[in-house]
């Protein structure tokens, strides 16, 4: 069963998280491109991804269950980072995006967002590092 739900996690997150992360990257060059279409359909694709990013963990539970491994803390600090992560995305991230498809942009904001984009981004690195690294694990992977 750990097999079925740690494929479906890994899967969860190539498909969920991957556009998230190349969509919010390239947001920003469209913006300052000028290029509305383009940049409304970056946002819409961070937003719709987002949600359904939320498998991730959601597996990741149920692979860290059957693993035993739910107190360990690389896993831990893996949880923490997601949850991070997930706020930066929900709180920092798409706001701006909106506010800059408003034409409220500024280049402030704009940099801003290009900052916490790539802060997100860097998250999910260490996250994904720790999940094959996994320091102090007692599975011997």
């Amino acid at each position: 069963m750990s097999k079925i739900l740690l494929s479906i996690h890994v899967l969860a997150a190539v498909l969920a998280v991957g556009p998230v992360a190349v969509a919010a990257g390239m947001f920003p060059a469209a913006v300052r491109r000028g290029d509305v279409k383009a940049a409304t359909l970056l946002h819409r694709i961070c937003r719709v991804y987002a949600y359904a990013a939320v498998a991730v963990p959601v597996f990741g539970f149920g692979v860290a269950g059957t693993m035993h491994v739910m107190g360990d803390p690389w896993l831990l600090v893996s949880i923490g980072l997601t949850a991070v992560a997930a706020a930066v995305l929900g709180l920092l991230v798409l706001p701006r995006q909106k506010r800059l498809l408003a034409e409220e942009s500024t280049s402030d904001v704009l940099g801003r967002l290009a900052m916490f984009t790539g802060v997100f981004n860097l998250l999910w690195a260490a996250v994904t590092v720790l999940m094959i690294v996994r320091p102090g694990s007692s599975t011997g992977a």
